[in-house]
């Protein structure tokens, strides 16, 4: 498969710059997903690669072959889109084959490609359907088929699943998933949600506002995030943050804040050794936080439970400590009501500490 460059790509329209120089490679066979909030630019860098938006400066290149001048039709890659883009009149064959149709492929090798990629996608018994007769579901799936048919070797998908139900979002997230690995092409994927993200990519690309934050495979990002710009984008719920200094009391290190004072261990030990009296913000994960009444002090939060939001195997409590608010998941069977204050221990290994001025990482020095 080709190898993907994004070479200082940048977008402006008029005196507005959207995008400020993405540097980015993608290497062969890999799923990569570019995540963000609204505005932060993906969806744009999707279409400059496909070239339905211009390049206002840099390049782009597929297997060392510069495509930034060419047009749509002749960059060899294949686009499913939001909002499906299927011809009504047509049945769902007629839909799949309709560029190579266009392309005067012979009839037996269209009959083929639509039987091949009907059955990837499951939708054989659906050919003589028209779009109207079909699920939201199974119209992606169309759109999906039609884009597999040109047996192009990148496939572009610009938030493909945003139309769907929650349901039917997590069956098609599966099927993608299931789909990108029979298939075994470059796929480069765009959506707003970190579910997806984290569940379809081999490699995340994290934007906003026209920069890369940051990007790497979805353990990385989730373990160790370049700064609290990702860390509060991935995962759900999302990550605690509180604002603290850190103190050096009789040779440990601790963060302190409004309501905590949390004695630091191992890597993040060693990291606020060489960050004294740093005005920090501490970040705990939801699931990094477990009710144990007899834990220590410095090792604990006491939270005042707020709301509790019963989810099934698990609830999600929203408390605060002091004036900060943290999110906490529990097992639905633990024991506790609303209005309590409650002692929950810290996972110290496993919070992470960011700059509270630029939000990036603290690191050993």
């Amino acid at each position: 498969m080709p190898k993907i460059e994004l070479k200082g790509l940048i977008k402006r329209y008029g005196d507005v710059q959207v995008l400020h120089g993405i540097d980015l490679t993608m290497a062969d066979n890999e799923f990569t997903v570019l995540v963000g909030p609204s505005g932060c630019g993906k969806s744009t860098t999707l279409r400059m690669i496909a070239g339905l938006e211009s390049v206002s400066d840099g390049d782009i290149y597929v297997d060392g072959k510069r495509i930034s001048h060419l047009e749509p039709k002749d960059r060899g890659l294949a686009m499913v889109f939001q909002d499906y883009a299927l011809y009504p009149h047509m049945n769902v064959a007629q839909n799949i084959s309709f560029a190579l149709r266009l392309q005067k492929v012979a009839k037996s090798d269209i009959d083929k490609k639509v039987k091949e990629v009907a059955d990837l996608v499951g939708l054989t018994s659906f050919l003589h359907r028209k779009p109207g007769a079909l699920s939201g579901g199974q119209r992606q799936r169309v759109a999906m088929a039609r884009a597999l048919a040109k047996d192009s070797d990148i496939f572009l998908f610009d938030e493909p699943l945003s139309n769907l139900d929650a349901k039917l979002r997590g069956q098609m997230r599966a099927e993608l998933a299931i789909m990108s690995q029979r298939v075994q092409k470059n796929m480069i994927y765009v959506t707003h949600d970190q579910v997806e993200a984290m569940t379809l990519a081999d490699r995340i690309v994290v934007m906003n506002g026209g920069y890369i934050q940051q990007q790497g495979t979805p353990e990385e990002l989730f373990k160790r995030p370049a700064n609290k710009f990702v860390a509060g984008f991935l995962g759900m719920p999302p990550m605690n943050f509180l604002d603290g200094e850190i103190e050096h009391r009789d040779g440990a290190a601790f963060v302190v804040g409004e309501g905590f004072a949390l004695r630091l261990a191992g890597e993040k030990a060693q990291i606020a050794a060489t960050h004294s009296n740093k005005a920090v913000t501490l970040g705990i994960r939801p699931s990094d936080l477990n009710f144990a009444a007899d834990t220590p002090e410095d090792q604990s939060l006491t939270l005042d439970v707020m709301v509790s939001e019963y989810i099934g195997a698990q609830s999600v409590l929203m408390c605060s400590c002091g004036s900060n608010r943290v999110t906490v998941e529990v097992n639905s069977e633990t024991p506790m009501a609303l209005g309590e204050t409650l002692r929950f221990e810290v996972n110290l290994n496993r919070v992470h500490l960011f700059d509270r001025q630029s939000g990036e990482a603290l690191r050993r020095l």
